[in-house]
């Protein structure tokens, strides 16, 4: 892990020894927000490191129209191996869902994204995608 600056980015973002960033966001998802999360995240991908994303939504509040519409316009140019959700709720779920075919339709990649219920299953599922990005074998290929 090389010091990006990411936990002085934004209070949402954390970088974690083991090059899984860590996001949490607390109240509502303001298009600010987006954009500071998603610079963050970007650095990341341009320092050449895999981009593994832990995102705990377990307080996370309603994703305005606003930072919705930054979310697919961000993403356009980044590049993201993995995402692991913890404690989304059925409809944070579906937004989720919803953005990434949205941002998968205009980008053509695919960003592998899963559910989880404990950050335990979601920590090991990251380093699962890690070990399989090392090896050779790209986002988006079955385990």
């Amino acid at each position: 892990m090389s010091d990006l600056g990411l936990d002085a980015a934004s209070s949402d973002v954390r970088d974690h020894p083991d090059g899984i960033v860590r996001v949490a966001v607390h109240g509502e998802v303001t298009e600010d927000r987006v954009r500071a999360i998603l610079g963050a995240i970007r650095r990341v991908a341009e320092s050449g490191r895999d981009v593994l994303v832990l995102a705990d939504a377990r307080h996370m509040g309603p994703v305005s129209a606003p930072a919705r519409k930054a979310v697919t316009e961000e993403m356009r140019g980044a590049r993201v191996d993995a995402v692991a959700l913890i404690g989304a709720s059925f409809s944070m779920r579906v937004v989720v869902t919803l953005l990434a075919k949205g941002v998968q339709m205009l980008t053509g990649r695919h960003y592998p994204q899963q559910f989880f219920d404990t950050e335990g299953e979601a920590h090991t599922w990251l380093l699962a995608r890690r070990d399989a990005l090392r090896a050779g074998r790209g986002p988006g290929t079955p385990e």
